[in-house]
């Protein structure tokens, strides 16, 4: 009898675990959908700037080369954000529901892991844009129409920054 109730206090310790790392498999598997839909508008905006936009004969080339190579790292690193996340949102709770004992965890921890790189990926291409943004001011601007935008761009990029901060400082575990 004894040994019994210990295999049935062992049993629903193991489901009661279960439970929690389904719903943490749940929060990662939305996170991931939520963010590849964000990244892949960054990468739309970027695709646009490296096609459409009109490059003026007058505006100086290591500004436009720089541009282009900071339009390109957006789009780069959005595309990864999109295939990162849309991996772990497939994969994940793939794993977690058809794999052998143990996959449950070994899939909330992966996801986990891949959804750190993947918000730095998009925390890194969201500061590229801003800074894409600024390069593609003073390519068809004037110095004098150019620098207030950037000094707003830089505002608004310090403001981001210590907002993100202050709700990470607040929020993180």
């Amino acid at each position: 009898m004894l040994y019994a109730d210990k295999n049935a206090l062992r049993t629903n310790l193991k489901v009661n675990l279960l439970r929690i790392r389904e719903r943490e498999l749940n929060f990662y598997t939305n996170n991931c959908l939520s963010i590849s839909t964000q990244a892949a508008l960054l990468a739309g905006f970027a695709w646009y700037g490296l096609t459409e936009v009109p490059f003026d004969e007058d505006a100086n080339e290591v500004v436009q080369m720089v541009y282009l190579v900071v339009t390109t790292l957006i789009m780069g690193l959005e595309m990864l954000t999109v295939v990162n996340a849309t991996l772990c949102a497939i994969l994940g709770p793939g794993l977690a529901l058809r794999g052998p004992d143990g996959s449950m965890h070994k899939a909330v921890d992966g996801m986990m892991t891949h959804y750190r790189f993947t918000f730095a990926c998009f925390s890194l291409g969201l500061l590229c844009f801003q800074f894409s943004a600024m390069l593609y001011s003073w390519m068809q601007f004037t110095w004098e129409f150019a620098l207030p935008q950037s000094v707003l761009l830089i505002v608004m990029v310090n403001i981001m920054y210590r907002g993100g901060g202050r709700i990470f400082g607040v929020l993180k575990l």
